[in-house]
């Protein structure tokens, strides 16, 4: 094993589940940054070192770094949910924050948790990876190097904004930023009067192992993962990474050089999955399409918690599966139009961006779904957090225990309660740690400056439909999640005595047998037209015969 030199690498959730997908407060630079690494030093009996708990949070982040509450409430949970949770602790929580009765309990509720300090700073820090840059804004991007770009352009469907899913950007962005980092996370007695290190600082203990929030690798040429720390202080690598067994610590110049020495792109990433990952034959090519579908993942060639599905250039037909595949993936669907996809696994994270009237039917979505740069798509999906930016005209059939997030660029946005079921539905929400309470799908948060009226609206429950999952599967779940508020059950139930009325009328026309035969073909001409209308006749021609269903689903 000790043949082989360690390879470090960026981790990957830390940036496509931590970061936002909206430029960081501007108060969330270096500067004020030491400044409160330095305060929550002092003040380590006041709930701030090692620990940070929410009241002490909420302090620093409104009354030193100038957030609105519901802002720092946002960093501190997306961090907390990351860092902090597993599947049951998430339902514990849910439990915990569903069963106040009053503003004041759930604050006390919310009193309770607490961060990792040092890992927190750097989770603030990084945030920076979406600042936008006057100068880029000003003339575009920069003159691309070949070593930095990541391939396969096309089917990774890069933005010029959002960094979340590029590993050259992460790797870039831990490669340039090393020193500032690592100055974060050094004690005061440290740092210089003007709080930078000297040659002479030393890292702590606790300060190696938060940096592996961000940074892990692998001694046996990426067969096994390991922690940082691990690597770190891993016997024969001492004179390079600075550790010494008598201090208990890191010499930070050595330790700074030996990471930089060692950084590479992260061999589990969409790059890696875009250029050797295996295809798919999940979708068909369609006559007539001027871009072949892609599908890749990474399944086969991973160490398991890295596995990624992508996705590209689906278009005109219906996709179903419900595969080991996708349990746990994370997943990017990128420029797919006129489709139906239906992922019925329980997933990592997901990103929807430059897709068009498609409806995406996800299974629980343990951390965060994206969709940016869509229009006329619709979601329907049980997650941890929805984010959305620049879409258009798209319809978000959710239940979230967070609220919605809405950034730049978006218009004409309706958000409805979850809406369907399949037979897997419950155990997969059990094991992502998502409940049915509490349930926020209702009340977005904000973060743009177009007006709020002409972004997003409620669905009306009069234009509210139940919608039916095409395959069958084994499970338990019969019905919605939760159910439906009152107001859109209401709905449903008046529209069902208006069927039961019409079918009544009509027995009771006591047609006779040609008049019963033209009626039967005015009505399924009536409906066939409106099939075409709607574009539903699409979708049915799509989905695959009956007998087969399962298989499709199931693949």
């Amino acid at each position: 094993m000790d043949t082989h030199r360690v390879q470090l690498w960026a981790r990957m959730d830390p940036f496509l589940i931590g970061v936002l997908q909206f430029p960081p407060p501007a108060k969330f630079n270096l500067h004020y940054l030491r400044k409160m690494a330095t305060y929550v030093r002092t003040r380590p009996v006041d709930g701030c070192f090692p620990r940070l708990c929410w009241t002490m949070w909420r302090h620093i982040a409104c009354g030193k770094l100038q957030l609105q509450e519901d802002m720092a409430w946002l960093y501190f949970e997306v961090f907390h949910s990351l860092s902090e949770r597993n599947a049951p602790k998430s339902l514990e929580w849910a439990e915990a924050a569903s069963s106040c009765k009053s503003v004041e309990e759930y604050e006390r509720v919310r009193s309770k948790l607490s961060v990792d300090t040092l890992t927190f700073l750097l989770f603030l820090y990084i945030q920076q990876i979406n600042k936008v840059s006057l100068r880029t804004s000003l003339i575009g991007e920069e003159w691309p190097s070949p070593r930095a770009r990541s391939p396969s352009p096309d089917l990774a469907g890069q933005s010029n904004f959002h960094k979340n899913w590029d590993d050259y950007s992460q790797h870039a962005f831990i490669q340039s930023h090393m020193p500032y980092l690592l100055e974060l996370l050094l004690d005061p007695d440290q740092l210089t009067k003007s709080y930078h290190s000297s040659e002479c600082s030393l890292l702590s203990i606790g300060a190696a192992r938060a940096l592996g929030f961000l940074i892990e690798g692998t001694m046996d040429k990426n067969r096994t993962v390991h922690l940082f720390f691990d690597l770190a202080t891993w016997q024969p690598l001492h004179s390079k990474s600075g550790y010494s067994k008598t201090t208990q610590s890191f010499s930070l110049s050595k330790l700074q050089a030996w990471i930089k020495d060692s950084l590479m792109v992260n061999p589990f990433g969409m790059s890696a999955c875009v250029r050797s990952g295996k295809t798919l034959a999940w979708a068909e090519q369609i006559d007539g399409s001027s871009r072949r579908a892609k599908i890749a993942c990474n399944i086969y060639k991973v160490p398991p918690g890295n596995q990624m599905v992508v996705m590209s250039h689906i278009c005109r037909q219906t996709l179903a599966k419900s595969s080991e595949t996708l349990v746990n993936a994370r997943v990017k669907i990128v420029n797919c139009n006129e489709s139906y996809i239906y992922l019925l696994s329980p997933l990592r994270c997901v990103t929807i961006e430059k897709c068009r009237n498609s409806t995406f039917v996800l299974g629980p979505v343990q951390t965060v779904v994206h969709v940016q740069m869509c229009d006329h798509v619709t979601i329907i999906c049980v997650c941890q957090r929805l984010s959305l930016s620049s879409t258009t005209s798209c319809t978000f059939h959710i239940l979230t225990p967070t609220r919605p997030l809405l950034f730049n660029g978006n218009q004409g946005v309706i958000f409805a309660p979850y809406h369907t079921y399949y037979a897997m539905l419950e155990d997969h929400m059990g094991q992502t740690g998502l409940a049915t309470l509490p349930n926020y799908w209702d009340r977005p948060q904000f973060f743009s400056a177009e007006s709020d009226s002409q972004v997003w609206k409620l669905m009306s429950p009069r234009e509210f439909y139940t919608f039916s999952v095409p395959f069958e599967m084994e499970g338990d779940t019969t019905e919605i999640p939760g159910g439906l508020p009152p107001a859109f059950l209401k709905a449903m139930d008046q529209r069902q005595q208006k069927i039961q009325m019409w079918q009544k009328t009509v027995k009771e026309a006591k047609l006779n047998r040609e008049q019963k035969k033209r009626f039967q073909a005015l009505v399924e001409y009536k409906f066939n037209e409106w099939l075409v209308k709607t574009g539903n006749r699409h979708q049915l021609d799509s989905l695959v015969p009956a007998t087969d269903g399962t298989k499709q689903a199931a693949g």
